[in-house]
């Protein structure tokens, strides 16, 4: 990149002005403060986000590293979404005591679940560095540039004063143009408070997830614990419940539609600012192949699953996280479809070309690029999703990096030790039977769907389904991988320690094992034959993607840009708001406990209801969480524009009191991740009547509720 388009993005106000009224996911200090106003907020900015007193940013916290929460009490009370907490839900689950089925509702503080491992991040401040961290880059290409801002970035951390619980994130903005600092808080004791049954919790579950109308009571709740000076420390039995500089009151007024609403959480990942060829690369290759695997996946755990308890909750997790961009990903296509995002993103590129010759050359080398890398592109989803998808060959993944690091020198007795520990809890919830028919099917996806010259000699074989399934079961028999055979008198599934204690006959026994050859057989070939070229073309897709982004900035004055989510502090606001996404179709911003018990079906696995729940509603038995209809509301929309990592991010009102959950989006505008269309994009929430409903009256957990704010 030259100079002089470096200069340009540098020179844009400290400040921005943006409006946000078509979509935004902006960084807190750099909020539109007058629009937000204008749109109807009543509280400041600085309520928002202020690194020097309480602000509202000292509720909303990164849950576990994946999802966002905020604390509702004085006392580190603390929501989330029940998908967000799932893994915590099922860990603490038996058969004999399953927590997912039933819930958990802890009776007082001594009765809340540890959750080893869970973490909450707390950002204390964000700095822009950009100056700092591009300094002595003018004039670099990969691999240099990347070293000189890492050693940068290094000298940056080095250089600020922090306590011994904080650390500082340096994140890149506008594809390498901006670079913001984090300063992070981390609490380590984490504890499980309460969450509703699954068939609240989990409502609808595979059919109504990314759909909406939904009734889904999408919450859990923990609480932090801090040392007795209320700094982060290690679990232990005399930490006390956290003290927060600020909690967020509970609302429970009525909402209207064109309320102002704002959201602020820590967004995964979006890619608005790509070019018109790597959406329709994404839109017509990429994201069918993901599906098509996924599909798989799904179908054959989901049929065991359905059958069997024990398996049902073993899966459960899982099951839940590989449906979920499952589905994601064929709203986004048909989305991506029905918006015209292609067309319209390549309008968008002419416009841009004639006002600046210098951007029809980085389109052209563009589309070249993309075209290049397709055929590897293609490989690469379909090779990464069958490895992820089917566990088996991902545990002889991680063996072969476990024999990589020995013979490497690179594997020491910590690191020995953190495998075993990631080992064991992965055989916890691996049953060996049931992944060799899903290898099987996916090897026969993987034969039939890959080009030959991305296949393993003798491939092939693999090609009819059917007979996968005995052959995969018989290796799956014999291997040590899977648990089924013994290495040093021991199954790895069983007693990992012993099958350890020899390193030497485990590596010998791992390297002739019959699952780890198949996975050999496809990383050889991947690894030979696409991911050198998928990775050298992707390089000089990324150095032109920061061309193109800072080309944008400098040539479209109107525009009006925020930094791509990159599971950053962020903020997003609009209005609560109905829809109508397709011709006839038109949906009411708010659902109610009424379609609940519309949608109720006795003992089925996404439609169950609770009996008491059903005596709730058929005795009316709502108390003050009824609104003007006379009924519970349990879901509403508006058009905040979220994405994965929003997943329990506080919905608040004009004055800053919680709402809403967010919990999803509306499958008609999943595509928001590329292309953001105001018409179908709306983000999905709990309302907070139904969550204080379900607490108090359904949970009789009323000493949770007396720890609130509550607004009325």
């Amino acid at each position: 990149m030259t100079k002089k388009i470096l200069l340009s993005v540098f020179l844009l106000p400290a400040v921005m002005t943006f409006a946000q009224q078509y979509g935004g996911m902006w960084i807190p200090t750099e909020l539109n403060e007058k629009e937000m106003k204008d749109l109807g907020m009543k509280i400041s900015a600085k309520d928002i986000f202020n690194p020097q007193k309480a602000s509202i940013k000292d509720a909303v916290v990164q849950f576990n590293g994946g999802c966002t929460a905020e604390i509702i009490s004085p006392k580190g009370l603390l929501l989330t979404n029940h998908h967000c907490g799932y893994g915590q839900i099922q860990a603490h689950s038996t058969v004999q005591n399953d927590l997912l089925s039933n819930g958990f509702w802890a009776k007082n503080t001594e009765g809340e679940l540890p959750n080893p491992g869970v973490t909450v991040d707390f950002i204390v401040d964000i700095k822009e560095v950009t100056g700092q961290i591009l300094q002595g880059t003018d004039n670099l290409t990969e691999p240099e540039l990347s070293k000189q801002i890492a050693k940068n970035i290094e000298i940056y951390k080095n250089s600020q004063k922090i306590e011994p619980y904080q650390s500082i994130s340096v994140k890149s903005m506008y594809y390498g143009n901006k670079f913001y600092a984090y300063t992070i808080e981390t609490y380590k004791d984490i504890r499980l408070v309460g969450a509703p049954p699954q068939s609240i919790g989990k409502f609808g579950s595979d059919t109504d997830n990314w759909v909406w109308p939904r009734h889904t009571g999408d919450f859990s709740m923990f609480r932090i614990y801090a040392d007795k000076n209320n700094k982060p420390a290690e679990y232990s039995k005399d930490n006390v419940p956290y003290v927060p500089k600020h909690y967020l009151p509970v609302s429970i007024k009525d909402k209207n539609e064109n309320d102002f609403t704002f959201v602020f959480g820590f967004p995964g990942r979006t890619t608005e600012y790509l070019p018109g060829i790597a959406v329709e690369k994404i839109m017509k290759e990429i994201d069918p192949a993901r599906i098509a695997v996924r599909d798989v996946a799904l179908k054959t755990l989901d049929e065991k699953m359905r059958a069997d308890d024990a398996t049902r909750i073993q899966y459960a997790s899982k099951y839940a996280s590989v449906a979920n961009y499952w589905k994601k990903w064929i709203g986004e296509v048909e989305g991506l479809k029905k918006s015209n995002a292609v067309e319209k993103k390549m309008k968008y590129e002419a416009s841009l070309a004639a006002k600046n010759p210098e951007i029809k050359t980085t389109l052209d080398q563009l589309t070249r690029l993309y075209n290049d890398q397709a055929p590897y592109a293609l490989n690469n989803a379909y090779y990464s999703e069958t490895i992820r998808n089917a566990e088996t060959l991902m545990l002889a993944n991680l063996y072969y990096n476990y024999i990589a690091a020995v013979e490497a020198g690179r594997m020491d007795e910590k690191g020995t030790a953190a495998l075993k520990n990631r080992l064991s809890s992965f055989y916890k919830d691996y049953n060996a039977e049931l992944d060799a028919k899903v290898t099987a099917k996916l090897l026969a996806l993987y034969a039939n769907k890959t080009d030959a010259q991305f296949l393993p000699a003798g491939f092939e074989k693999y090609k009819n389904e059917a007979q996968n399934i005995q052959v995969i079961e018989d290796a799956s028999k014999n291997s040590i991988i899977t648990g089924r055979n013994e290495v040093n008198g021991a199954s790895l599934s069983k007693d990992i320690e012993k099958a350890f204690s020899n390193q030497d006959k485990l590596i010998k026994t791992l390297k002739k094992d019959p699952v780890f050859q198949i996975y050999l057989s496809m990383r050889d070939t991947y690894m030979t034959k696409a991911d050198p070229q998928f990775m050298s073309l992707q390089t000089k897709i990324d150095a032109l993607q920061k061309t193109y982004m800072a080309q944008q900035m400098a040539t479209d004055k109107d525009r009006k840009f925020f930094p791509d989510a990159n599971s950053t502090l962020r903020v997003t606001y609009g209005k609560v708001k109905g829809s109508s996404p397709r011709d006839a179709v038109s949906y009411n911003y708010q659902t109610h406990l009424a379609g609940v018990m519309e949608k109720y079906v006795p003992g089925d696995y996404e439609f169950d209801v609770p009996k008491k729940l059903i005596d709730l509603y058929d005795k009316k038995d709502f108390g003050q969480y009824k609104d003007k209809t006379g009924d519970v509301p349990v879901g509403f929309t508006a058009t905040n524009h979220t994405t994965g990592g929003n997943s329990g991010s506080p919905a608040l009102d004009a004055y800053g009191n919680l709402v809403g959950l967010n919990f999803d989006r509306q499958w008609e505008g999943t595509m928001s991740d590329i292309n953001y269309d105001p018409r179908f994009s709306r983000n999905i929430m709990v309302d907070t009547k139904y969550i204080l409903f379900i607490i108090d009256k359904f949970a009789d957990s009323k000493w949770l509720i007396n720890e609130m704010k509550v607004v009325k």
